[in-house]
């Protein structure tokens, strides 16, 4: 049977038009639909936006220590020039992936896909066939069905708030609730930061994870554990969140509570694709579905909801389907990074996990405050830790909370990957003066 195209991928997020562009550059007839913006979640509405949002916030911190380096600043933030500068770097990008589509002879395909049988996807109102399809339409966020959930938003419109909030409350415990939690309250607002079980973060390092709790109860974040929003009422004072512990009242409602698959429109009950309960499409080691010539990557698919993931993903299916490719990718020691304020940086095993795992786990940690903060009345402190398993003297996690977290353990990771020993972490001369250099003499 002759089709329309090799390869037809639904959704021109990152790991789409990865594997799209790779595809044609193996010479293969390549489509990709996309019903929004190409770019997806990262770059339309996610981690990009937010990072600018981020960059924003820690210049209120910046200026705070700026008198004790000799400068005199007068500032004051524009929300809309913020909004306004976000949306034109946003446009920017998108023009960036659409150049490289084009430049790859990818055909761009205006519109959502649905499946119609195994082999052919209704886009805008035309059938298209393939003889290998691949889902990557990624997640959204989701908001729980309680009463007054129509007043709730997500970090789908904190990003386009067209006005700055005096206050808000902010339900959730993990990365994107606390890295919302600190962009606004860096901005002025009064944030409460509301979450149902005793330690936010709770997936992190437990001492990482209370360490950044207390520095964002320290830096004025409301926070409140053990504490779930059963509904929202919309009165003349503001919206009112009802919870088991008390009424807590804002301008804004923003859950943080979960994502799901976007995998709703595509009909994949109909060719028989099977899928978990929060939509997600069930892949194997392949990135293959439960039909043979179609797979899946990115947070469609998997748990390691993160962009370079997707990619790699990606990269690596379209190499073993169309050049003989024989990688996969691996999900141990992933760095990754919490833009909180301060910053988590962490790669590889909690302390818990490490010792569920090994017999004889030694810790290593130190305190400090940054040194570009010692002269100032900034009282932010780093928190740095090293899980080693002393049977083996491997080094199984590192984790640090503090100022430029992310930047430090992308490095580090690279050791972590190839089995870094703490005999090797300690014959490591440091860089004077840094915080990281704090990693090679604990």
């Amino acid at each position: 049977m002759k089709y329309d195209y090799d390869l037809l991928v639904i959704g021109a997020g990152s790991g789409g038009v990865r594997a799209a562009r790779i595809a044609a550059g193996y010479g293969k007839r390549v489509a990709i639909c996309e019903g929004d913006k190409v770019g997806g979640t990262c770059v339309i509405r996610g981690c990009v936006p937010k990072k600018l949002f981020v960059y924003a916030s820690q210049y209120s911190k910046m200026f705070k220590a700026a008198k004790t380096f000799g400068w005199d600043i007068q500032s004051q933030f524009n929300w809309p020039e913020l909004l306004q500068n976000k949306d034109a770097e946003i446009n920017r990008l998108n023009g960036i992936y659409l150049n490289l589509l084009a430049n790859a002879g990818v055909e761009l395909i205006r519109g959502f896909g649905t499946f119609v049988d195994a082999h052919n996807i209704k886009i805008a109102e035309k059938t298209y066939s393939a003889e290998r399809i691949l889902i990557a339409t990624g997640g959204s966020p989701t908001v729980p069905d309680i009463p007054g959930k129509e007043h709730v938003i997500t970090s789908n419109e904190a990003l386009d708030l067209p006005q700055l909030p005096a206050s808000i409350t902010i339900n959730g415990g993990g990365y994107i609730a606390v890295e919302f939690a600190c962009i606004f309250n860096a901005l002025g607002v009064k944030v409460n930061l509301v979450y149902r079980g005793p330690q936010i973060l709770r997936t992190f390092d437990s001492e990482i994870a209370a360490f950044a709790q207390q520095s964002f109860i320290d830096a004025g974040i409301n926070v409140f554990t053990d504490t779930s929003i059963s509904a929202v009422e919309k009165t003349e004072a503001g919206l009112v969140c009802k919870s088991n512990q008390a009424d807590i009242t804002s301008d804004v409602v923003f859950f943080a509570t979960g994502r799901q698959a976007n995998t709703e429109r595509l009909n994949l009950t109909k060719v028989g694709i099977a899928t978990q309960a929060n939509g997600q499409v069930v892949v194997d080691e392949e990135q293959r579905t439960s039909l043979e010539h179609v797979f899946a990557v990115g947070d469609v698919s998997n748990q390691d909801n993160l962009t370079p993931v997707a990619i790699r993903e990606g990269h690596y299916l379209v190499d073993r389907l169309y050049a003989g490719g024989e990688q996969y990718p691996d999900y141990d020691f992933i760095p990754t990074t919490v833009f909180c304020q301060p910053e988590i940086g962490t790669c590889g095993l909690t302390e818990d996990e490490a010792r569920a795992q090994h017999a004889n786990i030694k810790t290593y940690t130190s305190t400090f405050r940054a040194m570009k903060y010692a002269m100032s009345d900034v009282n932010e402190k780093t928190l740095m830790k090293i899980v080693v398993n002393e049977d083996t003297d491997q080094v199984l996690g590192m984790h640090v909370c503090g100022a430029d977290g992310g930047e430090m353990i992308q490095g580090f990771g690279v050791a972590l990957k190839q089995g870094l020993t703490k005999t090797q972490l300690n014959s490591t001369i440091g860089i004077h003066p840094t915080s990281a250099e704090e990693f090679v003499t604990l």
